[in-house]
C-alpha cells in the first residue's frame, strides 16, 4: 500500500504532505496525552502489520489495520500513523521520504473516517452488532485506502492507470481479513481492556 518515491507528480505530492500537516496537527491538538502509551502501541501495531503478507498469485499483500487504529485513536492516528510510517521508510526502505504525506492521508484519512462513522456502533450493548461494525470498519478502511491509492496514482497520469485498477483488485482479500480480524479485535477488546477502545465514553454519550 506503500507508494515509493518518484511515481506520483509534484502537485499531488504537495497536496498530501499539506493534508498530513493539518492532520497531524488537529491529532495533536485532539490527542489526550494521558493516552500516549497507547498511541505508541497502535503505531508498533501498524508497523509489525506490515509483516504480514498474503500472497497473491506472483506478489503479496500486507494488513495495514488501519481502521483499527482509527476506531481507537480518532485524529490521533494522523501522528502514530506518520511516525510508523517514516520509520519503515528509514530502517525497511518501504514508500519513500517525498510521497511520506501522501501515504500518510491514504492510510490516516480513512482511519478517522471509521472513527467518525463506526465509532458507536463498537459501543452497542451488543456485542454481535459491535462486532459487525468492527468489521465495517476494518474492511471499509481498507476500502477507502484503496480508492485514495488508486486516486493519487491517477491524478499523476494515465501511465498510472493500469495500477490503480490493480491495486484495488489485488486488495480485495486484505478487505475481507481485516474485516474479520477488526471484529474478532473489538470483540476481545471490549471484553479485557474497554477504555482501549473509548467504549464506555462513547456509550455514555449515547
Amino acid at each position: 500500500m506503500h507508494i515509493v518515491d518518484g511515481a506520483l507528480a509534484v502537485p499531488v505530492l504537495a497536496v498530501g504532505a499539506a493534508l498530513t500537516v493539518a492532520g497531524v496537527a488537529i491529532g495533536l491538538k485532539k490527542m489526550d496525552y494521558d493516552h500516549l502509551p497507547q498511541v505508541g502501541v497502535l503505531s508498533a501495531v501498524f508497523f509489525i502489520a506490515s509483516y504480514i503478507h498474503l500472497p497473491i498469485g506472483f506478489s503479496s499483500v500486507h494488513l495495514i489495520l488501519n481502521g483499527l487504529i482509527g476506531l481507537a485513536l480518532g485524529w490521533a492516528a494522523f501522528p502514530a500513523l506518520l511516525v510508523a510510517l517514516f520509520l519503515q521508510a528509514v530502517f525497511f526502505g518501504f514508500g519513500g521520504f517525498l510521497v511520506l504525506g501522501v501515504n500518510t492521508v491514504n492510510i490516516a484519512l480513512p482511519a478517522v473516517m471509521v472513527y467518525y462513522l463506526c465509532g458507536m456502533g463498537i459501543s452497542s450493548s451488543s456485542p454481535k452488532v459491535a462486532a459487525i461494525w468492527g468489521a465495517i470498519g476494518g474492511a471499509g478502511s481498507i476500502v477507502i485506502t484503496t480508492v485514495l491509492v488508486a486516486f493519487s496514482l491517477m491524478l499523476s497520469g494515465e501511465a498510472f492507470l493500469l495500477a490503480a485498477k490493480i491495486t484495488f483488485v489485488a486488495h480485495i482479500p486484505v478487505m475481507i481479513v481485516e474485516g474479520f480480524v477488526t471484529a474478532a479485535a473489538v470483540l476481545l477488546i471490549r471484553k479485557v481492556k474497554p477504555e482501549f477502545l473509548n467504549i464506555k465514553e462513547r456509550y455514555d454519550a449515547v
